[in-house]
């Protein structure tokens, strides 16, 4: 059969495969972290953007006023007690109760914190490091209540948006912004630094309507102990706490978790995913259909206009 025949899906390259069979395996990651050419004034000291391309995350404090995280934590309240009563799909519930884990799509459903995707504080640095214009693949809020918050395993963000959303390359990015403060001790996320120069290929198959189970416990795309082991010693374990305000950059391709929290100290978080517009999704690179669109962003692929925010403009809608 002559490639003319083919569909683009048949004949495009999967850089980066994983499950289906494969054995799990540490590969060399292929692409930049950085993706701006060296003579790009960054938004940020040269110094914490090296920072950022060695160990595949950065944590900046004091990025948000008081009056500002004040104002979020408003509308982080006051999203939470409509979802408690909702029954829709961007609302996931803690496995086994009605606690509410995480809320999808948060930019579409406030205006308060669609004004904070676009912030140029979080936009610009995003369009920065990818070298691009940028849009939102994926958006949440993350609640991690005290005593009853549950753990996010191991795993790379990448790996499963490559193999389920069809993400072509590893030039998307994640910030999350502390709404309360993140401790070592109320299940902050931890990373393994440097772990993001390496894509680990997982085993196993993906289930249909995989995405039903993982956003409550993820047990696909989820990296052997003997690999998770080589990267740690390779690169330690760090954990990203820091007060409200504070806000974490890190790479797609960065091993990361939490752990449960059994603290009586709440940890919220703003979570925001940017993508390149030259890397949007494409089909998925395994044999099922695309996860919804409040997961993974297909249909409305829109560039951001990073904007100047004030304090007021974050005020509960």
């Amino acid at each position: 059969m002559s490639t003319a025949t083919l569909t683009r899906e048949e004949t495009r390259t999967d850089l980066y495969p994983s499950r289906g069979g494969m054995k799990g395996n540490i590969v060399p990651r292929q692409h930049p972290v950085v993706w701006s050419p060296a003579d790009v004034q960054p938004p940020v000291d040269r110094e914490l953007v090296e920072q950022y391309e060695r160990n595949g995350f950065l944590v900046l404090r004091d990025v948000f006023s008081p009056e500002e995280v004040a104002n979020l934590q408003a509308e982080l309240d006051r999203l939470r007690s409509e979802a408690e009563t909702m029954h829709r799909p961007e609302v996931i519930t803690e496995k086994g109760s009605r606690q509410v884990r995480s809320i999808f799509k948060v930019h579409e459903l406030s205006a308060v914190f669609e004004r904070l995707a676009s912030d140029e504080r979080l936009a610009g640095l995003a369009s920065y490091l990818l070298g691009d214009q940028v849009y939102l693949h994926q958006t949440r809020l993350n609640y991690k209540p005290g005593f009853h918050g549950k753990e996010f395993y191991w795993h790379s963000d990448f790996e499963t948006w490559h193999i389920e959303d069809g993400m072509p390359l590893p030039r998307a990015l994640s910030i999350s912004v502390s709404l309360t403060d993140n401790t070592p001790h109320n299940g902050p996320l931890l990373v393994m630094p440097g772990s993001h120069k390496h894509y680990v290929v997982c085993e196993g198959e993906t289930p249909p309507d995989n995405y039903t189970m993982s956003l409550k416990a993820q047990e696909i795309g989820v990296p052997s102990d003997e690999n998770l082991e080589k990267l740690a010693q390779q690169g330690g374990l760090v954990d990203t706490a820091g007060p409200a305000g504070s806000v974490l950059i890190f790479d797609c391709n960065l091993m990361h978790g939490s752990n449960s929290n059994i603290t009586h100290l709440p940890r919220s978080n703003a979570f925001f995913v940017y993508n390149a517009v030259s890397n949007a999704v494409e089909a998925p690179f395994c044999d099922q259909e695309p996860r919804p669109e409040f997961i993974a962003t297909r249909e409305s692929i829109n560039a951001l206009k990073p904007r100047r925010n004030r304090p007021e403009d974050f005020l509960p809608s």
